[in-house]
């Protein structure tokens, strides 16, 4: 299997590989803040997923389902028709060690060949874990400095608590030659496994996502906030980090008190479906159960709303809540440290725990009633959205941190 791209724009210069899912609007988001640097970027897609259409970044896909062949663009691991893939795959299954080490060994060699200056992996469970199996089985240390990012509060929140994951993200902590976060509690946990504050990114915290483009989102905002009727509940699942149900038993006591208004629930799963249907009839009416919708429509959503309702157990911070405050969307999130230690209740956001359906529902009455509050929130918060992410800052950081450590001995 060949992993020939085109050649490198910038002879000479830091050559970057990205590792992590290069499907996730995340993920592109952040690698093109270096849109116009003068650095020779790589993106090592996992196989979850293939890279949109227009991604212009080259490319290493190793999802087995994914469209187009091997470009100058994008390199395939597995042969486009299906038919062809099936002796790679027995290889995988029955020589390799299975379709992990068979796409580990692929990534050995795409080091080995271009030998990047630096490797940046996405998410610890993800790029992170994926990159050290390489590493370790393929003897890759020493080539290429590693930047470990770990994004939001899943990565570190639970699993550093638990006995059977904690040891090995405390190997990867240690041994990367950077950390990259977008949140201060992050870094607090990495140190309590032993990681070495010195190793800190120059550039952290930074988004996730890369931050946002302020221009844009300001086109987005759609008449004054307190004019707005509009809640948007971004998140409406039930999963380990934020949970639907105490949502619903709120909305249930509150619904009254906030009309006339509509309800968006986005990305609503089986769970929040099946429970919805529980609701009172005239609440149903005003709510608008919405699949994963494309990014840029839950943008426009955005700009429509009054409030953003996200509380959640565990988060770094979030991109929705830049979105909003961006937008003039008041937040609803929960007094989680990486959120509570950046933005003020009251001035910025209304605070409400997860588990506790009345805090939700006593936020959204006084959201959707106090517009002296809504109005106040959106000046201070644009003034804040610049401070925590404005996209045309972070740039020259990220490209000035690469240079660095480039260049680094540690």
């Amino acid at each position: 299997m060949s992993t020939s791209l085109k050649k490198d724009p910038y002879p000479g210069r830091p050559k970057i590989l990205f590792i992590g899912p290069s499907e996730s609007s995340h993920t592109n988001g952040f690698i093109h803040l270096l849109d116009g640097a003068r650095l020779n970027v790589r993106m090592f897609g996992l196989s979850t997923g293939a890279p949109p259409g227009d991604w212009a970044v080259p490319t290493y896909v190793t999802a087995r389902h994914s469209p187009g062949g091997s470009t100058g663009l994008r390199v395939r691991l597995y042969a486009a028709p299906r038919w062809a893939q099936l002796p790679q795959v027995a290889y995988a299954r029955y020589l390799a060690g299975g379709a992990a080490v068979y796409e580990q060994r692929f990534l050995a060699r795409v080091i080995r060949s271009w030998r990047p200056d630096i490797i940046h992996t996405f998410g610890i469970p993800t790029g992170s874990e994926f990159y050290f199996a390489a590493r370790e089985r393929f003897a890759l240390a020493g080539l290429g400095r590693w930047v470990l990012q770990v994004r939001g509060g899943s990565d570190l929140t639970l699993p550093h608590l638990d006995p059977a994951q904690a040891p090995r993200i405390a190997q990867m902590l240690k041994a990367c030659d950077r950390l990259m976060d977008d949140n201060w509690e992050n870094v607090r946990i990495a140190k309590e496994l032993g990681f070495d504050e010195r190793k800190l990114a120059t550039s952290a915290p930074i988004p996730g996502a890369g931050g946002l483009d302020l221009e844009h989102m300001a086109t987005l905002r759609r008449d004054p906030p307190s004019s707005r009727r509009v809640i948007l509940w971004p998140k409406a699942y039930e999963c380990p980090y934020s949970k639907s149900l105490p949502v619903l038993e709120a909305l249930k006591i509150c619904w009254e008190s906030l009309r006339p208004c509509r309800i968006h629930m986005l990305a609503a799963d089986v769970e929040t479906r099946s429970w919805f249907r529980t609701l009172p009839a005239g609440l149903q009416e005003i709510c608008r159960l919405e699949p994963r919708i494309p990014h840029a429509q839950a943008l426009e959503l955005m700009g429509e709303a009054r409030v953003m309702l996200a509380p959640t157990l565990i988060d770094g911070f979030p991109n929705s809540l830049l979105e909003a405050m961006a937008t003039g969307a008041l937040p609803i999130v929960s007094p989680l440290a990486n959120i509570a230690s950046e933005v003020e209740g009251g001035r910025h956001v209304l605070f409400a725990r997860n588990l506790y359906p009345q805090e939700i529902a006593d936020a959204l009455v006084r959201a959707m009633t106090d517009d002296a509050l809504i109005e106040a929130a959106a000046i201070a918060n644009l003034e804040k959205v610049r401070i925590l992410g404005d996209r045309k800052r972070f740039a020259p950081l990220l490209v000035a941190f690469y240079e660095e450590i480039s260049h680094s001995h540690i």
